[in-house]
């Protein structure tokens, strides 16, 4: 996951680093690696506005699963060979769509944890994910690293990045990553009580580092080879992620995984509180 800013009619220039998680086995940071949003593939090839070309048999597919209704983390528990797509860092044009595009294909939904910069940027694109039923989460307005900040300062980037992606969407904003996996008890108890889940990482495609889309797929499916289920991480803003996708998601559904359709409810004030 990444900082980044953003310029004005043009596509993002600036390096964004890869996340390191505090719950999970951190990523490997022994090489320095940046990615930059800006074409990957080779530019005569126009791989980076092309949608997937895929056949239209999307029905045949079975690689869609149960749909999970969470109220808090404490419900995201996930059976064996089940997965949950989630993508941080969007929306971006080209490389978004080509993302729903496949996910559509093979009749699944993900779990996309929008910078509210981008958002904003690119609302029409992030109103779209929403109507297409994924799970809509926010990820700061700025990407900041919220472990330097105040704490005020913290949730002043929070609600603001909730707003923005709120605004953006139409709709309501249910779960939130932490940028960098940078967190703290106070920051997910301050996180929870505006009613959204925090997404932790499981399986860390490093989708951020500098490689083949096929180097990608391998390193994610060897991960989840040895834990069986989990959340991965994942990030829309590339366009090694949206050429692999298909490979992956056509990967999963040969070894029998299925992917969880995450969805919110509400939680209910405790039994003691509602007579108040």
């Amino acid at each position: 996951m990444h900082r980044f800013a953003l310029i004005s009619g043009a596509i993002l220039s600036m390096a964004l680093a890869g996340c390191q998680s505090t719950r999970h086995p951190a990523p490997d940071t022994t090489m320095t690696t940046s990615s930059i949003v800006a074409p990957e593939g080779s530019p005569a090839t126009g791989t980076d506005a092309a949608l997937p070309q895929m056949s239209s048999d999307s029905r045949l597919h079975h690689l869609a699963g149960r749909a999970l209704i969470v109220a808090s983390i404490h419900d995201l528990h996930l059976q064996d060979k089940e997965v949950i797509l989630s993508f941080d860092d969007g929306p971006i044009p080209g490389r978004t769509d080509r993302v729903l595009a496949t996910l559509d294909h093979f009749g699944v939904k993900g779990a996309f944890m929008m910078v509210g910069e981008m958002a904003e940027r690119h609302p029409e694109l992030a109103r779209k994910i929403a109507s297409e039923g994924n799970a809509i989460g926010s990820h700061t307005y700025q990407h900041e690293n919220l472990a330097t900040l105040t704490f005020d300062m913290a949730m002043k980037e929070i609600t603001r990045g909730e707003a923005a992606v709120t605004k953006a969407t139409g709709g309501d904003v249910n779960f939130f990553r932490f940028p960098y996996l940078a967190d703290s008890q106070k920051l997910r108890g301050a996180v929870a009580m505006r009613d959204m889940v925090v997404m932790d990482v499981d399986v860390d495609s490093k989708d951020y580092f500098n490689t083949s889309p096929a180097a990608v797929t391998k390193r994610t499916m060897d991960l989840l080879h040895k834990r069986g289920r989990g959340i991965i991480l994942m990030h829309d803003i590339h366009n090694r992620t949206a050429t692999m996708l298909p490979t992956l998601l056509s990967t999963l559904e040969a070894e029998g995984y299925k992917v969880v359709t995450l969805q919110f409810k509400k939680p209910t004030a405790p039994a003691e509180m509602a007579s108040i």
